[in-house]
């Protein structure tokens, strides 16, 4: 995928995903927070990958609110052959683009006072796959994705 597929994945039609939580306030975090750990326990996720999951939505939500002002967090059930069950997650905005992926992907990296550092590191260890595109100027998509073990 290039980095012109921002605008594509932006304006997608809702009824291709399961969640669908357009990130413009504050407590919008929370919201796809919860429907992201809902889908997940629907999905059949253990209690840690969901927690997991959650978790990832949050920080992608709070990074579009924080950075961006708005987005989008879209959420989707996806059944593959090999490995079954999985959630993928697509955070999408047209904020200002990261100048430096590799810088913001190391671990412990904030430019916010009060953070944890966790952010995108912290969601691409907390998922099975990762990918980020972003442009300056024209904005940023992060899709990741989680798969249910097998026990």
């Amino acid at each position: 995928m290039g980095l012109d597929k921002i605008d594509t994945i932006l304006e997608s039609p809702a009824h291709e995903f399961d969640v669908v939580v357009r990130i413009a306030r504050e407590e919008d975090i929370a919201v796809a927070r919860q429907m992201a750990k809902q889908l997940a326990q629907e999905t059949g996720f253990s209690l840690a990958d969901v927690t997991k999951i959650a978790t990832a939505v949050s920080e992608l939500a709070r990074n579009i609110y924080r950075y961006a002002n708005q987005g989008r967090i879209m959420i989707r059930k996806k059944l593959e052959e090999k490995d079954g069950p999985c959630i993928e997650v697509i955070a999408a905005d047209r904020g200002p683009g990261i100048p430096d992926v590799d810088l913001v992907l190391t671990r412990g990296y904030t430019t916010y006072e009060r953070s944890l550092g966790i952010g995108l590191s912290g969601v691409k260890r907390l998922m099975d796959s990762f990918a980020i595109y972003s442009e300056v100027g024209k904005g940023t998509v992060v899709i990741t994705e989680k798969r249910r073990r097998k026990f």
